[in-house]
């Protein structure tokens, strides 16, 4: 018998005991739905066994380890339909390509036909599937043979990936004779994906899943078309090139063959921002250029290019930070914890912002206010704009694409511009990497290098950065006028030599830690890249230092 700490509670367990059993009396208990538990402080599946005394804390829907694991599972569960319906050669040929909202679009392209009918009959197979509570069984294979199962099952992206792969062994999921391999924890069987939903979408299908905030149902999909199709085009120039997984980037890093890569997909970056710049100077009347994205998406870099284009087609752009509008300290909100909330509309003083700008439109003078954050108060310097024919204000700031944020102004006059770090490759074609990781990371290794803030602080506040986002920029993306996207498809091999030293810093006893070990692994996938090829003006460079910008 061994002694187990739960909630306060002590209880006696028999050796042998599955952390599911214990965890059971506790499922749906104030809703909540335990995907996996830690075991004095290390993460395990809830098939594992007990083995000696311990603490167990629970990770639910609504922690980010827990959502990550129902929605991995749900992902092997539509895998294993599509190989039960259509075959061995059907499931390796669907690809998770990316998020779009609660929804996860599943490519099948040459796969099998899509449509209606084939969702019906993929949404019927995991219904029966999880009527059946089959079983999710881990096993760690020898490399060797890992790659022998996926070689027959005609999955080529695995077995490239794990060519490259430092470990002699790799963990591998099996689920009634369907093989798989997962980067991440698993639920113990099919029962516990117990809401979804399945709509055919494009040239596959989107997987509906539910939200932190929902959790027990599945909401309408919430069609984010020009998201969509933005994510499309840079998955269409890594088929291009080849790259479209880990494995490729890895291959094309030992062949020493990376460096035309860099040089084209920059070229391609900088093509878009000139493009964008155009369509701004055809529009005739625009005198705001509106930017904003989520945080550690390259506005700043994103802002200077744009000028500089703007300033090759005879404008002279003026750079203004929405930041230098904030409201004094002591009149910004707080959260439903008394903090300070930085990321609401109403820490934003609107009323003057939509004064000035109005008064730069007309030709009026204006004295430009600087926000002071160590004393968190607007300051004034005698920095005064007046607008000329040929000038416009380049804006960045969260709240760009918010209405509400520039009410007053012409809609003729305003050009929005959404910026995102929207991945473009997979870890292999069934592990999709969130975008939310390669943005994590170049804020961990900014913050590092710029305010010496170190990764345990940045991981700390990131759910709050993520909770502004979802409120203050991801319901107004669609109304952007141009989408870009940042991503870089080698950076995450740059990134990763400045991000390893800062997560093996994080203490093992800190909640932090567990998303830094996540972090670690999920890093040990690439070939380290050095920076010293990236051009001066690179996006990355806004976070790896040595751009040619004040960023």
């Amino acid at each position: 018998m061994f002694t187990v700490k739960i909630e306060g509670d002590e209880i006696q367990v028999p050796e042998r005991t599955t952390y599911e059993q214990l965890v059971e009396p506790y499922q749906g208990k104030d809703g909540r739905l335990i995907t996996v538990i830690s075991s004095d402080g290390k993460i395990r599946e809830l098939f594992k066994r007990v083995n000696k005394p311990c603490e167990i804390k629970f990770f639910t829907l609504k922690d980010d380890v827990g959502y990550k694991t129902y929605v991995r599972t749900a992902t092997m569960l539509f895998m294993k339909a599509v190989f039960d319906v259509y075959g061995c050669k059907a499931a390796a040929q669907c690809r998770m390509e990316y998020a779009i909202g609660h929804g996860y679009y599943l490519s099948a392209e040459g796969a099998f036909p899509c449509g209606e009918e084939s969702a019906k009959k993929l949404k019927a197979r995991m219904q029966e599937l999880i009527s059946r509570k089959i079983p999710f069984m881990k096993r760690t294979c020898p490399i060797d043979e890992a790659m022998e199962v996926f070689e027959r099952q005609g999955m080529d992206d695995k077995v490239k990936l794990f060519r490259f792969r430092r470990t002699s062994s790799v963990n591998v999921y099996e689920c009634d004779g369907y093989y798989d391999y997962f980067y991440g924890y698993m639920m113990p069987n099919t029962s516990y994906v117990k809401w979804f939903d399945l709509i055919p979408y494009e040239k596959g299908f989107m997987l509906l899943l539910p939200s932190k905030s929902t959790l027990d149902h599945v909401e309408e999909f919430d069609e984010r078309r020009k998201l969509f199709e933005t994510l499309q085009k840079s998955d269409e120039w890594g088929r291009q090139v080849g790259i479209e997984t880990v494995g490729d980037l890895n291959e094309r890093i030992c062949s020493d063959a990376l460096s035309d890569v860099i040089l084209v997909q920059e070229a391609m970056q900088e093509r878009k921002i000139a493009e964008i710049a155009r369509d701004i100077v055809s529009r005739g009347d625009v005198k705001f250029v509106m930017i904003a994205g989520p945080s550690s998406s390259g506005k700043t870099s994103l802002s200077h290019r744009i000028s500089i284009q703007l300033r090759t087609l005879g404008k002279t752009p003026h750079p203004i930070a929405m930041d230098n509008y904030f409201v004094n300290r002591e009149d910004t909100p707080r959260d439903e914890n008394g903090d300070y909330d930085f990321e609401c509309l109403g820490a934003m003083d609107i009323e003057k912002f939509n004064s000035d700008m109005l008064k730069l439109l007309s030709g009026e003078a204006v004295e430009m206010p600087t926000f002071n954050f160590k004393i968190g108060k607007r300051e004034y310097h005698g920095d005064v704009m007046q607008l000329g024919e040929e000038d416009i204000l380049v804006i960045e700031g969260i709240h760009g694409l918010n209405p509400k944020m520039s009410y007053a102004l012409p809609d003729e006059s305003k050009y929005k511009i959404y910026v995102s770090a929207l991945t473009s490759i997979n870890v292999d074609a069934h592990n999709r990497i969130a975008t939310t990781d390669g943005r994590l990371l170049r804020r961990m290794v900014r913050d590092a290098r710029t305010r010496g803030s170190d990764a345990k602080r940045t991981i700390q506040m990131w759910n709050n950065v993520r909770k502004g986002e979802e409120n203050n920029i991801f319901p107004f993306q669609e109304e952007a006028d141009a989408m870009f996207n940042s991503t870089l498809i080698y950076e995450l091999a740059v990134l990763k030599q400045y991000a390893e030293p800062l997560l093996f810093q994080v203490p093992k006893n800190t909640p932090e830690y567990y998303e830094a070990k996540r972090l670690l692994k999920f890093l040990d996938y690439f070939l380290n890249v050095s920076s010293e090829n990236l051009p001066n003006n690179s996006i990355c460079r806004e976070f790896v230092g040595g751009s040619c910008f004040k960023v």
